[in-house]
């Protein structure tokens, strides 16, 4: 790479997402963001909505004109709610950008399974073909030759990591996956509704979604393709009283004689050479308050000799490993710049 910027367009940049990108992106020493669009914000400085920007950036948030936008930067960061990023991601490909689109829209591959769980048909199939599942650890190489990445939903990236191990190996029970999960507010958006406010969430903790979380069909197609077959899980998501970070316990019957020794091997193995994923000693296992801010994903794993289940549990930040932080390590594999560019010191707190 020569020594000019990659100029960077961040739309939808004034939710907690946007807000994580920028603040991840201000680290970068390869890019500099030169476009921010917000319908709601449009005129308005950026740092009036993230004032701990105050001081790094002048530039104003502008309404999403691809046309325009396209002009003023190379890479978009599609920050948009499900649905309304189908034409963005369209009409920015169109203008040959390359695309890290952080929504749902491109992450299913078949368009029926999406319309099933989102209630809207997909307007671009063709698009679907050519979209890379952006998850580093599995997809990496596709990812580098990709100019359009699918960014993972938050509970798939903790749920997935988790198990891809175990289930590319065959160890487990592909019909015996229950998966819970535990993700602060932040997880809602920054536009939520009142179940989501202060003095809904405080001092509280539920579960919601059973059984029914858009999440869960991305899980399911991940982990069919290493299982090689069907996979149906059982995902119930919760929301505890804390800002951000996701906490994931995974169970599944074993098939084979594997102890936590030999578990836990495989999963050294497999993650070694993972920049962004810690396999923590044995008998140890991950708090959400150690991946504050950071790219990583924690995980600890273990085997219930007893009831003959595997237990594993995963660690992320809801908004980077989830959300921005992978986004921008999928930027670094499709530019070829350093996987952990603007991410290996990610833990400043906004």
């Amino acid at each position: 790479m020569n020594n000019k910027k990659l100029k960077i367009a961040i739309t939808g940049s004034t939710g907690y997402t946007g807000g994580e990108l920028y603040r991840l992106l201000l680290q970068h020493p390869a890019v500099t963001v030169t476009a921010v669009t917000s319908e709601k914000s449009a005129g308005q400085p950026i740092t009036t909505i993230f004032p701990h920007l105050a001081g790094l950036t002048e530039l104003l948030c502008e309404p999403l004109d691809p046309d325009i936008i396209a002009k003023k930067a190379d890479f978009v960061f599609l920050a948009l709610p499900h649905v309304m990023a189908q034409d963005a991601v369209y009409r920015f490909h169109v203008l040959g950008k390359k695309i890290v689109d952080l929504s749902a829209d491109y992450r299913l591959s078949d368009p029926a399974v999406y319309e099933q769980w989102y209630e809207h048909s997909h307007r671009y199939p063709e698009l679907l073909k050519i979209a890379v599942y952006g998850l580093p650890e599995l997809h990496r190489e596709k990812i580098k030759k990709s100019a359009l990445i699918a960014n993972p939903g938050c509970y798939p990236t903790g749920a997935i990591l988790g198990l891809a191990p175990i289930i590319k190996e065959g160890w487990i029970d592909p019909k015996s996956i229950i998966i819970d999960s535990k993700s602060g507010v932040s997880g809602a958006g920054r536009s939520s509704s009142l179940a989501y406010h202060y003095p809904e969430v405080n001092e509280g903790l539920m579960a919601y979604k059973i059984g029914t979380h858009r999440h869960t069909p991305e899980i399911e197609q991940e982990l069919s393709a290493l299982s090689g077959g069907q996979v149906t899980i059982s995902f119930t998501p919760h929301l505890i009283p804390m800002n951000r970070g996701i906490l994931t316990t995974i169970y599944a019957s074993v098939l084979k004689q594997a102890d936590s020794g030999r578990v836990h091997a495989l999963y050294q193995k497999f993650y070694r050479s993972e920049p962004f994923v810690r396999v923590l000693p044995r008998d140890q296992f991950p708090n959400v308050r150690n991946v504050r801010s950071a790219n990583f994903c924690d995980i600890g794993v273990t085997v219930d000799s007893r009831t003959g289940r595997v237990v594993v549990v995963t660690a992320i930040d809801n908004l980077v490993k989830g959300a921005a932080g992978q986004a921008i390590q999928n930027m670094n594999l499709m530019m070829g710049f350093d996987e952990i560019a603007g991410l290996k010191c990610a833990g400043l707190f906004p």
